[in-house]
């Protein structure tokens, strides 16, 4: 089966232009459009897609859950949106994802089996919101909603980004001009101290053997670096190794606290959105697990479902995990009093992600005079492990 790019007109005339996919030919992509009314044009024939490694910017993500919900409103028909969705986006590997979308639903498939075949762009926390609402018929207010959590979730993601901009580039220079003196100096006052004869200290004999490692075996250490990330990604895929790790990056030092409450405030908003289109408590908290991506909330999400099921409250079963901030507990209370549940947590994650900013910005205080002082004191080292021989050397020619 082929993938084409065709362009057509409909009983009005009016041209348009879309892709097809899982048909034989040019023919048979005729037949197929004929089915619905529409008359091929032309057709080119294009590469197949694996939806599965897809790539789509955030922000573009965002943009589609806005517009689609404001179409909505307005009484468009979902292929309508569609369409128009289709000939607005500039980019196009969402125009490819649009018009695929539309073109199940056109033959026949529900919204949510269309876009869970985009599982990867949209998110669970996006199908599971479509799927409230078609099944709830609120669809325009299930989108609408899902597009603010995905707005604030890129909001956090970029504002952590931007607040460890500067440590990474601290980093990153300090690794640079260490390679440089490795590469370029210390072989230069190797070649000296041999042709001197001068007696080396530890210090500087290790530091001519990393300059030798690294010089010679450059090829192996990119090769390793650069393999790195796709060793990451097969510890990440085994589950027991995961759940470790998972649960290291919640007790890890200094950066332990910021990570459990980001986790934690994208549980919390996750299953606060959805329970306010409707969807059920349990499979709120089963969606909101999905999105966290934690064994560590997995588990304690699957503790607080057997606890809600045996009759217990919201909030008396988040009391049970310490992890929870307290405000969460309470709102949570509140909030089950008064009917309005996922009102009160979403106001408190707000106040979470307050907590997270004043986090990251006192860590960030203290953080960049420590990387300052670190790079310093380590090309410093790398300078008085170059220069001992020499002081020693000048010391026995007095």
């Amino acid at each position: 089966m082929s993938i084409y790019e065709y362009t057509a007109k409909d009983n009005a005339g009016e041209i348009f232009s879309g892709i097809y996919e899982d048909v034989s030919n040019v023919s048979a992509l005729k037949v197929e459009l004929a089915k619905i009314g529409y008359i091929l044009t032309g057709a080119k024939k294009k590469k197949a897609v694996n939806p599965a490694t897809i790539k789509v910017k955030q922000a573009d993500v965002v943009a589609f859950g806005f517009k689609f919900a404001g179409m909505c409103s307005a009484g468009l028909s979902i292929v309508q949106c569609l369409d128009t969705l289709e000939k607005q986006t500039d980019s196009e590997t969402m125009k490819y994802i649009i018009s695929d979308i539309k073109k199940n639903i056109e033959t026949g498939s529900s919204l949510t089996d269309a876009f869970n075949k985009y599982r990867t762009v949209f998110s669970d926390f996006f199908l599971g919101m479509v799927e409230a609402g078609e099944s709830g018929g609120r669809l325009a207010e299930s989108l609408e909603i899902s597009a603010k959590h995905l707005e604030k979730q890129s909001d956090l993601r970029m504002k952590l980004k931007a607040a460890f901009t500067y440590p990474v580039i601290v980093i990153i220079m300090c690794l640079l001009i260490v390679t440089a003196l490795v590469i370029f100096v210390v072989p230069v006052f190797s070649k000296i101290y041999h042709q001197l004869g001068v007696p080396l200290p530890g210090p500087t004999q290790l530091l001519f053997v990393s300059s030798i490692i690294v010089r010679h075996w450059w090829p192996g250490i990119i090769i390793t670096i650069g393999i790195i990330p796709f060793i990451y990604a097969y510890l990440h895929k085994n589950k027991y190794l995961k759940s470790k790790w998972d649960h290291f990056k919640f007790s890890m030092p200094i950066f332990g606290k910021l990570y459990r409450l980001v986790a934690i405030s994208q549980f919390v908003r996750s299953f606060a959105m959805l329970i306010t289109t409707g969807v059920p408590i349990i499979k709120a908290f089963q969606v909101a697990t999905l999105v966290a991506n934690n064994e560590k909330i997995s588990e304690m999400s699957l503790d607080i479902q057997k606890s809600v099921q045996a009759g217990n409250g919201v909030a008396e079963s988040f009391g049970k995990h310490k992890i929870f901030p307290p405000i969460i507990v309470q709102l949570a209370d509140s909030g089950e009093q008064a009917g309005i549940l996922g009102q009160m947590l979403n106001k408190g994650v707000d106040f979470m992600e307050k907590d997270i900013d004043r986090m990251t910005t006192a860590m960030l205080v203290k953080l960049e005079p420590v990387l300052t002082l670190g790079m310093g004191a380590v090309i410093g080292l790398i300078l008085m492990a170059v220069y001992l021989p020499m002081f020693d050397y000048m010391s026995h020619l007095k």
